[in-house]
């Protein structure tokens, strides 16, 4: 314990004299084509290891089974202290990573990109490449990302959302179509717009005229907060979480589904420059936010003409011909599911594949992806925005 406290204290005083002085600071990540090196400066400590999505998989036993994941990998030490890795062949894609001093987990100093993910922080970089250019910020054209707060009656108080609206908003009087694209479990207002990517995404179709202009809506689809950790403590009482799967208030988000349809819709409606028909309304989510779509869209088929189930379908308890028949009575233009069968939701996914091809509903169904992971789900989000407001 003594020896992991100097440790620690080390590597602040270390990166506090670095900060004073000007002592260079390490290139970390380094990117080179497909190789990447990581360093980080710890003299006193025993053992560094580096933990990352980019590295080799090995098979893992996880609750789900047994699964192919990213394996932790010892860091060389070099002179001064400083230890590195380098990761060799690495696939264009944006990857996240942290590293272990003694036991003890860290971000990389000398990375100032970071992402969170519920309450886990990590350091982030993308390799450039075919998979991963829309992913990198837009040469021009930029949209804007702003942080709203709006009063929530179904939560009683004040909630906050994430709002994207595309390049040339501020100066046009045209009025657009709004995307409502909802995060999954353990994920905030925050999610897609970090770790999936959403703005630059939709920055790079847009500017390449692959997607329509649109206002991206990312609520914070979390039942259980108002916004995100960061921002303020959990509600009191028991997560939505610790319900059965085949709970009523989980599907139904609890307060959340009611505040999308009788606050935040109307809210988006009467403060953006939207167009207010059900042709010009999109909603998509991942995972839990899957369920909430699934739900929403069954009891409102009036609101939607574009829905997208990411990583998850019908749980076993549902009636796939209750949910689905109300939207083929309503009509719609886009019903798209995005799931690879190596994903711990894919019986969801069959199911509710199957119920679309019994009520003879005209669906797009796109595979190429794997796990439950963003890695899916930004993918998801390239593939499926430029069919929306076609």
């Amino acid at each position: 314990m003594k020896r992991t406290v100097l440790t620690i204290i080390t590597l602040i005083f270390t990166t506090s004299i670095f900060a004073q002085f000007g002592a260079p600071v390490l290139v970390s990540p380094e990117i080179d084509g497909n190789n990447v090196t990581i360093r980080f400066c710890a003299p006193k400590a025993i053992k560094v290891e580096l933990n990352g999505d980019f590295l080799p998989k090995k098979e893992v036993e996880t609750p789900q089974g047994k699964m192919l994941l990213p394996a932790p990998v010892e860091m060389t030490e070099g002179e001064d202290g400083v230890w590195e890795y380098t990761a060799k062949d690495v696939t264009p894609d944006f990857y996240t990573y942290t590293i272990s001093v003694d036991g003890i987990q860290m971000l990389d100093p000398n990375n100032l990109k970071v992402v969170r993910d519920g309450q886990r922080i990590s350091n982030m970089f993308i390799v450039p490449g075919e998979k991963s250019n829309e992913f990198l910020e837009a040469k021009d054209h930029k949209g804007m990302l702003s942080k709203v707060w709006y009063p929530s009656k179904a939560f009683g108080a004040e909630r906050r959302m994430s709002v994207y609206t595309p390049f040339g908003y501020g100066e046009s009087n045209k009025k657009y179509p709004v995307f409502y694209l909802q995060h999954g479990g353990g994920g905030d207002e925050d999610a897609w717009a970090t770790l999936g990517r959403a703005c630059q995404i939709l920055d790079n179709l847009i500017a390449q005229r692959k997607a329509e202009p649109m206002i991206v809506v990312m609520p914070n689809a979390d039942p259980n907060s108002l916004a995100a950790p960061d921002i303020m403590e959990p509600l009191p009482g028991p997560s939505i979480f610790s319900l059965g799967m085949e709970s009523e208030e989980l599907h139904s988000g609890g307060a959340y589904t009611k505040d999308l349809v009788e606050d935040i819709i109307p809210y988006i409606e009467s403060h953006y420059k939207v167009i207010k028909k059900k042709e010009a309304r999109a909603i998509a989510g991942l995972s839990m936010g899957g369920i909430y779509t699934l739900y929403t869209t069954a009891r409102h088929p009036e609101l939607f003409d574009y829905i997208g189930v990411l990583s998850m379908g019908f749980t076993p308890g549902r009636d796939a011909e209750a949910e689905l028949t109300p939207i083929k009575n309503a009509g719609y233009k886009l019903y798209w599911v995005g799931c690879g069968e190596s994903d711990m939701a894919w019986e969801n996914a069959e199911r509710l594949l199957k119920g679309l091809d019994e009520k003879d509903m005209e669906h797009t169904y796109f595979g190429k992806v794997g796990g439950h992971n963003w890695d899916t789900w930004r993918v998801c989000l390239k593939e499926m925005a430029p069919l929306l407001f076609k």
